[in-house]
């Protein structure tokens, strides 16, 4: 390698973000929709597995494995395709092929029965090298654990093992993906995953090491998974975002509240220096108009005295004429008394010095009840329009870029799903029936920003949590009380959920135009 191109990759790996870490919770939540594809034979009188593999679930009824793992069932019309989820609970079901494509090593096959499984998420982004997940069924491990042929019936879970990814190559005329995280006979078909859970490849064979050299294994790429799914009209869940830690994601959350924090600070120190030159400016511009207003007033005053002296030596004069002088005393004598109370009334009303500050407070609240004036926020009520920000969300899924609805005051959410008040915020939790994920919607309205945490569970914990939430009913719209009540509520499901959410969606909200 040349020294430039040492610099250059130094350069990129400072500007590339690290890849995530595989996250446990990730993989575990992934491994829910991972099952053991049996094929099963019968003398008659009993099922016996002849063979089996591992699938993964990319719609709820329909199973992702390997063409190798059901091709004896397709060439033998006495035997089944047995499906046993990862999770107890659920008896095995059977499952029909849909299409094999032995090409690219992919099959896809459906449940029969009532099985039904949480879809795995496929990750459609461009790959980069990092840790990635291997999750399956492995032989070895079964007699490891004493396991007989009869055992693979019921429910166990899946193996997890990890490794790094090595490299995307076409192997065997199809692409696939190398990597070092373990398989073994039974992993075939089983999901290879990136660090937060979403499926980059399916597992199909390792090489052969002759128990010298390195283990490497392959899985098949998603650039071949992702058509085969769309050419039989599986709508699979995609994701083409990368895949962030919530380590990495809180870290930069906290930055962000730094970097907010300290722009605040500048902007309140700014707008006290602005007040302070507000107010100097408000003293001197009030200082110089009582100056003037005063002066006005005394300069009006002692003229309509000087009218006044004159007035009374004109009734004097008039006077002093004696007969055919009363009618011009009269006049100069009227005169004279006005001017001397117009002049007395504005000496006594000139502007003191107290009206300095009264001009200064005036003109202080006009500035302070500008509507342009800093500090004006919120979102408010009314409809509003809310954009995914990505650069402070953690996406699992492919979920909404945007989402609309209509908030109010008190909590209420499109004028029906009231929202509780808790610990100084607004949540709503979801729980729903069809799904295994738990759902809670948070909503700052100062910020605008409105915020959802995914928490993928388990059936055990599901249960409990459809258990605690059975036991309220939330308040409607307009009820005495209503958030208050529902964030006490609510607090019985919250409690149960794990520290840290698998998916985190951030959006920013603003007013609909």
């Amino acid at each position: 390698m040349t020294r430039l191109s040492c610099l250059l990759a130094a350069l990129f790996a400072l500007v590339l973000p690290p890849a995530a870490q595989a996250d446990p919770a990730d993989i575990d939540a992934a491994a829910r929709g991972v099952v053991r594809v049996v094929i099963m034979g019968t003398d008659g009188q009993e099922v016996f597995p002849v063979s089996h593999g591992t699938g993964f679930a990319v719609a709820p009824r329909r199973i992702v494995t390997n063409a190798h793992v059901v091709r004896e069932a397709l060439q033998d019309d006495t035997l089944r395709i047995g499906i046993v989820p990862s999770e107890g609970g659920e008896a095995a079901d059977y499952a029909r092929a849909v299409a094999v494509s032995p090409a690219n090593d992919l099959a896809l096959v459906e449940i029969t029965g009532t099985l039904r499984l949480p879809p795995l998420t496929i990750a459609a982004g461009p790959m980069r090298d990092g840790q990635v997940s291997a999750v399956g069924y492995p032989m070895n491990v079964d007699r490891a654990q004493g396991l007989d042929m009869g055992d693979i019936f019921r429910s166990q879970p899946p193996v997890k093992s990890r490794g790094f990814l090595s490299g995307q190559r076409p192997s065997r005329l199809f692409d696939t993906i190398l990597h070092t995280a373990p398989i073994a006979r039974g992993n075939s078909g089983g999901p290879l995953l990136d660090g937060c859970g979403r499926v980059i490849g399916v597992n199909s064979f390792g090489t052969d090491s002759g128990g010298s050299d390195g283990e490497f294994y392959f899985a098949v790429s998603t650039r071949e998974l992702l058509p085969f799914l769309r050419a039989n009209d599986v709508d699979a869940r995609v994701a083409d975002l990368p895949c962030r830690s919530l380590e990495e994601l809180d870290a930069a959350e906290r930055a962000r509240l730094e970097r907010q924090q300290a722009q605040a600070r500048r902007e309140m120190a700014a707008r006290a220096q602005e007040a302070r030159e507000r107010r100097e400016r408000a003293e001197d511009e009030a200082r110089e108009s009582v100056r003037i207003d005063r002066e006005n007033a005394m300069a009006l005053a002692f003229v309509l005295a000087l009218v006044a002296a004159g007035g009374l030596a004109l009734a004097w004069q008039a006077r002093q004429a004696g007969e055919g002088g009363e009618r011009r005393m009269m006049i100069a004598g009227t005169v004279a008394l006005v001017a001397a109370i117009a002049a007395l009334a504005l000496w006594l009303t000139r502007p003191g010095l107290d009206e300095v500050e009264r001009r200064v407070a005036a003109a202080m609240g006009e500035a302070e009840a500008d509507p342009e004036a800093p500090g004006a926020g919120g979102t408010g009520e009314g409809l509003l329009t809310c954009t995914l920000d990505l650069a402070r969300s953690r996406v699992v899924g492919a979920p909404d870029r945007e989402l609309e609805f209509a908030w109010r005051e008190d909590g209420c959410v499109n004028g029906r799903t009231q929202y509780g008040f808790a610990g100084g915020e607004w949540s709503r939790v979801f729980v729903p029936n069809e799904e295994q994920a738990v759902s809670v919607n948070r909503f700052d309205p100062a910020s605008g920003t409105f915020r959802t945490d995914r928490y993928l569970l388990g059936r055990a914990e599901m249960a409990a949590a459809r258990a605690a939430r059975g036991e309220y009913s939330p308040p409607a719209c307009d009820a005495v009380g209503a958030a208050a009540r529902l964030g006490d509520l609510q607090s019985g499901v919250v409690a149960l959920l794990p520290q840290a959410p698998n998916e985190r969606l951030v959006y920013s909200c603003k007013a609909a135009e």
